[in-house]
C-alpha cells in the first residue's frame, strides 16, 4: 500500500477547507486539501457568484465570529480590481426585533440604523415594506467563486497544495496523528486532520459524537428586474402559514436578483441529489407581493445543499487529532474566513477552544 506523509490534511476543498487551509499557510504550515470533486463542481454547497454577507446577528458568538470573518476577507484584498466583499448594504425586515439587532451591531461600531417602510421603499424602489427597517451600510455580498479561485491560489503561494478529483475512503488515527485512507488505497499519515466536508460529514465521522446533520436540497432563484432601482441584499423574516419560511436574497450582476426561502428543501442523499426545483410557486407569490421591481415569472432555479444542525448553530471542535467544521446551515459562507482562522487555532493547538455554542457536546 502506498503511504504519505504530509503536514496538516483537510477533507473536503468548498469555502471551509479552503479558508483553513489559506489561515494554515498564513502560519507557515503546508496543508494538503483533499476534494472529491473536480474544481468548480455543483455537487456542495460552495458554488455560484454571490453570498449574502448578513451581519443581522445579535448573538455574540455569531458577532465575534463575524468580526473575525471580516478582518480575513478584507485580508483577501482586491480581486480583478475589485473586493470580495462587495458592500451595497443590507436591509432586514419582518418579524424581528429591529431594534434590538441595531443596538447589537451599534454597540460593535458597525453601522446600522432604522427606517420607516415609507423612507425604505422611497430608497429601494423594487421592494414594498409594511413596518420598520434595519439598514446596514457595512453589508452586502461575497463574491463567492472568485473567493474560491482567489484561496487556491493564495493556498498553493504559501506552500501548500489542493489536490482535486480525490475522494477519502476512511478517516482515523494512531498515537502518532490522523490516517487517511483514500479511494485509490493510498494511506495518508497527518499530525491533525480537518474535516470541512459538507454534506458528507456524518459518514465520515459517525465515531465523533456529532449532533444531528440534516442534508438537504435547496433551490432559490434569479429574477430579472423589471427597473433600474437600485438592490440591497435582505433579510424579510415571515413563514406559514403565508409563506413556507424567511425570505433571503441579494444582487447578483449578470443573473438577477436572487431570492429564496431560508432552509425549506427536502432531505436528500447527497450521493443521489436530484437536483429538482421546489417551493417555486411559493417563491414567485412572494416575488409578485414584495418586489414590484422584480418580473415573478422570470425565474431561473439554481440549486444548493444545505447540512444543518437542529437549531442552526455550527460545529467547530477538536477530538483527538480530528477537528471538524460542519453544521453551517446556510448561513456560513460569510463568516467562512472567520472559521477557517477557528479551524486552524483547533488544528495547530489542542488547548484551544471555539466560543461554547460551537462546541460538541
Amino acid at each position: 500500500m502506498k503511504s504519505e506523509t504530509v503536514d496538516i490534511a483537510i477533507v473536503g476543498g468548498g469555502v471551509m477547507g479552503l479558508a483553513t487551509a489559506w489561515e494554515l499557510t498564513r502560519r507557515g504550515r503546508r496543508p494538503v486539501v483533499l476534494e472529491r470533486f473536480a474544481r468548480g463542481h455543483h455537487e456542495g454547497a460552495s458554488h455560484g457568484a454571490t453570498r449574502n454577507f448578513n451581519n443581522a446577528y445579535v448573538e455574540d458568538h455569531y458577532l465575534d465570529l463575524l468580526a473575525r470573518a471580516r478582518a480575513g476577507w478584507d485580508a483577501l484584498g482586491a480581486v480583478d480590481g475589485e473586493p470580495l466583499l462587495r458592500l451595497h448594504g443590507l436591509v432586514t425586515h419582518g418579524d424581528l426585533d429591529v431594534a434590538a439587532v441595531r443596538d447589537g451591531l451599534t454597540a460593535r461600531g458597525i453601522d446600522a440604523e432604522l427606517l420607516s417602510a415609507a423612507e425604505s421603499a422611497r430608497r429601494w424602489r423594487g421592494m414594498r415594506f409594511d413596518g420598520d427597517v434595519l439598514w446596514s451600510s457595512d453589508a452586502g455580498v461575497v463574491r463567492a467563486a472568485d473567493a474560491l479561485r482567489e484561496l487556491e491560489r493564495r493556498i498553493v503561494a504559501g506552500g501548500g497544495e489542493v489536490r482535486w478529483n480525490t475522494p477519502v475512503a476512511h478517516i482515523g488515527e494512531d498515537p502518532a496523528g490522523g490516517v487517511l485512507e483514500l479511494a485509490d488505497g493510498t494511506r495518508l499519515h497527518a499530525e491533525t486532520v480537518v474535516v470541512t466536508a459538507g454534506a458528507w460529514t456524518s459518514r465520515m465521522l459517525s465515531r465523533l459524537g456529532l449532533p444531528r446533520l440534516t442534508v438537504t436540497e435547496e433551490t432559490p432563484a434569479h429574477f430579472a428586474q423589471t427597473t433600474d432601482a437600485a438592490w440591497p441584499s435582505f433579510n424579510h423574516v415571515v413563514g406559514p402559514p403565508e409563506y413556507p419560511a424567511t425570505v433571503y436574497g441579494m444582487p447578483t450582476p449578470g443573473e438577477g436578483v436572487k431570492v429564496g426561502f431560508h432552509r425549506v428543501g427536502d432531505e436528500i442523499d447527497p450521493d443521489a441529489r436530484p437536483h429538482l426545483p421546489t417551493h417555486q410557486d411559493a417563491l414567485r407569490e412572494y416575488v409578485r407581493e414584495w418586489m414590484p421591481g422584480l418580473d415573478p415569472d422570470s425565474a431561473v432555479p439554481i440549486s444548493c445543499t444545505y447540512t444543518s444542525t437542529d437549531d442552526g448553530t455550527f460545529v467547530l471542535d477538536r477530538r483527538g487529532r480530528t477537528v471538524v467544521g460542519a453544521g453551517f446551515s446556510g448561513h456560513g459562507f460569510k463568516f467562512a474566513t472567520g472559521i477557517g482562522a477557528v479551524l486552524a487555532d483547533l488544528a495547530v493547538d489542542p488547548a484551544a477552544r471555539a466560543a461554547e455554542p460551537f462546541r460538541l457536546a
